[in-house]
């Protein structure tokens, strides 16, 4: 790994908290778009390129098993807390399909490294402590009684493919989503969707956090074997979550930030592949909200708020960047909500890299909220996941 380069720091400036106008929603408005969704561009600058070199590097060195791929929930697992880490993994892993694809031309050993743990994380079924289904077959190894842990493992199972063009991962998602996550769809006076678990008590419980990226796992699987049963679960899923979000801005409440990312990178597929405008409107519209509501931000920083700090918390702004990214990089999105969170992006990348204690690298860890430096206790690999994938993530932008 390059060691991290330092850079002067450019004054941050303010950030207004305005409130997006509402859009209504038309999903029969026609449009630009249809086809395949473009893979966004990897460029990076110096700068930005060492910065996720080190964070992801710290992922790496301090929470990553790498005889099994799986990660840590705090450096070396001093503390004994993982063996119930599951969806979570889904994000961390994400940040090493990213550095992957960024590094590939330029550093293929590294490129072939990460790839291999994946590898090894898909052989050992991602972590998951829920073993009742193994004796099914592979898939049965993801198997999970909460709907959203599947989803998310899916997306990062098709990312795997993505990446490496192995299709093997993107079968087992595929099985994953057939057996176990769309069976459990309901229909009740909300609309057709899916329970949070398969536990009675929930059955009711139909939350965004689980059908948000279900409906993604359905988008990306229409892209990739193109069946129309994919395309009409993804719509279905999608209007679920439209009609029962709070307002057009909010995908539920209280907003959060991982939410909010997903519901528009769901909305940005369905354009693409449908052509219908309203999809591409509702994307921008959540994923500008994520990044100028002050529900969402702190007015002090101008940068995404301390969201908590379980591992489940830790981990939500690791969702919302790189779909964030994607927005910004899509030639087809609203040019100024591109630019508004293209701007965001950065002020959340100036403070962080402002925050990071230099000086104990490779323990350089990413806090919980980028406007403070990580100081002593425990390190959170959900904290170092969220900052590696912002640093990922703004390489990219190509600043």
């Amino acid at each position: 790994m390059k060691k991290m380069l330092l850079f002067s720091l450019i004054a941050l400036l303010g950030i207004s908290c305005g409130d997006p106008a509402l859009e209504p929603f038309d999903p029969g408005a026609g449009g630009g778009g249809g086809g395949t969704v473009p893979t966004p561009v990897m460029p990076a600058t110096d700068h930005w390129a060492a910065l996720a070199d080190s964070c992801t590097n710290v992922l790496v060195t301090n929470f990553l098993d790498k005889s099994t791929g799986t990660f840590w929930s705090t450096p070396n697992d001093i503390e004994h807390s993982s063996a119930y880490i599951y969806w979570q993994q889904a994000h961390a892993l994400d940040v090493l399909l990213y550095a992957a694809e960024r590094v590939r031309e330029k550093d293929a050993a590294r490129a072939a490294l990460y790839l291999g743990y994946a590898d090894r994380w898909y052989r050992n079924y991602a972590n998951n402590y829920n073993r009742t289904h193994r004796g099914e077959g592979t898939y049965g190894g993801f198997f999970n009684d909460w709907t959203d842990d599947m989803a998310w493992v899916c997306l990062a199972l098709i990312r795997i493919t993505e990446v490496s063009g192995d299709a093997k991962y993107q079968e087992t998602a595929r099985e994953v989503f057939d057996r176990y996550i769309w069976t459990r769809k309901l229909t009740t006076a909300k609309g057709t969707g899916l329970p949070w678990t398969n536990h009675p008590e929930d059955q009711t419980n139909m939350n965004a956090c689980t059908n948000a990226p279900s409906c993604l796992v359905a988008a990306k699987l229409y892209e990739a074997y193109k069946e129309a049963s994919y395309l009409e679960t993804a719509k279905l899923l999608c209007a679920f979550v439209i009609a029962n979000m709070p307002d057009g801005e909010r995908v539920e409440e209280p907003p959060l930030t991982y939410t909010q990312g997903t519901f528009g990178e769901a909305c940005r597929r369905l354009y693409h592949i449908t052509g219908e405008d309203a999809y591409m409107t509702k994307a921008g519209t959540v994923l500008k909200y994520a990044f100028t509501s002050n529900r969402c931000n702190d007015s002090a920083t101008g940068c995404l708020r301390h969201e908590g700090t379980d591992m489940d918390q830790s981990l939500f702004k690791a969702i919302l960047i790189p779909y964030a990214v994607n927005y910004v990089l899509d030639e087809k999105a609203d040019n100024r909500t591109a630019q508004t969170i293209r701007e965001k992006l950065l002020v959340n990348a100036k403070q962080l890299d402002r925050h990071l204690d230099r000086k104990q690298y490779p323990r350089m860890y990413c806090d919980y909220f980028w406007g403070s430096t990580f100081g002593s206790g425990t390190a959170s690999m959900g904290a170092q996941v969220s900052g590696a994938s912002l640093m990922e993530g703004v390489a990219r932008l190509g600043e």
